[in-house]
């Protein structure tokens, strides 16, 4: 009996557990009829547990730390340093000028991207060789490091965005993207309308 009482003990704390657990699923795309990244993480949301943005270097990375290697259109190769720690702004650095059209507030652009988690350097997703992620600027419909981090593309342009967690998902995360984390992504401004 005693064996039992023990299993079941076992049992409920497993189940407590499990009720507990993250239940989102991430899809294969940002924010908006199906995609959820970079979906807007909540209002006001800010913590500091989760996953490590900083180590012991003493000084924060630069865009010009970051290398990025690759033609526009093409998946990009990213390699984040361990060099230095994950920054505390917005960062964005112009990898290609584009020559089109320049994404304002109210603009639609049509992109791809390749998203990278800072803590553990992993290539988390990307839209390269599938169908443009578009995304109207000031709508509020994705995270607001890419409503900042867009504004003043040209089309045809590529960028390098580092977004810090209050600017990506917070202290809450988004399915694979764990709680504080710092977003890197290449973006590429495919079409640039309005």
């Amino acid at each position: 009996m005693r064996n039992a009482g023990k299993m079941m003990i076992v049992v409920a704390a497993a189940l407590s557990l499990a009720a507990c657990a993250n239940s989102q699923v991430a899809s294969n795309y940002p924010a908006g009829d199906g995609p959820t990244y970079p979906a807007p993480s909540p209002a006001g949301v800010s913590g500091t547990s989760g996953a490590p943005q900083t180590s012991t270097q003493a000084r924060a990375c630069t865009a010009d730390d970051i290398k990025v290697s690759g033609d526009f259109g093409s998946k990009p190769s990213v390699t984040i340093p361990d060099t230095c720690s994950a920054p505390t702004s917005l960062l964005t650095k112009d990898l290609k000028a584009g020559t089109g059209a320049t994404v304002a507030a109210g603009s639609t652009v049509e992109t791809n991207y390749d998203l990278f988690t800072w803590s553990d350097r992993v290539d988390q997703q990307n839209t390269f060789g599938a169908q443009p992620y578009p995304v109207t600027v000031g709508q509020g419909k994705v995270i607001p490091g890419w409503e900042q981090g867009l504004d003043g593309m040209k089309q045809g342009g590529r960028r390098l965005l580092v977004i810090p967690p209050e600017l990506g998902y917070g202290a809450t995360g988004n399915g694979p993207i764990k709680p504080n984390e710092t977003l890197v992504f290449v973006v590429d401004a495919v079409q640039v309308t309005g």
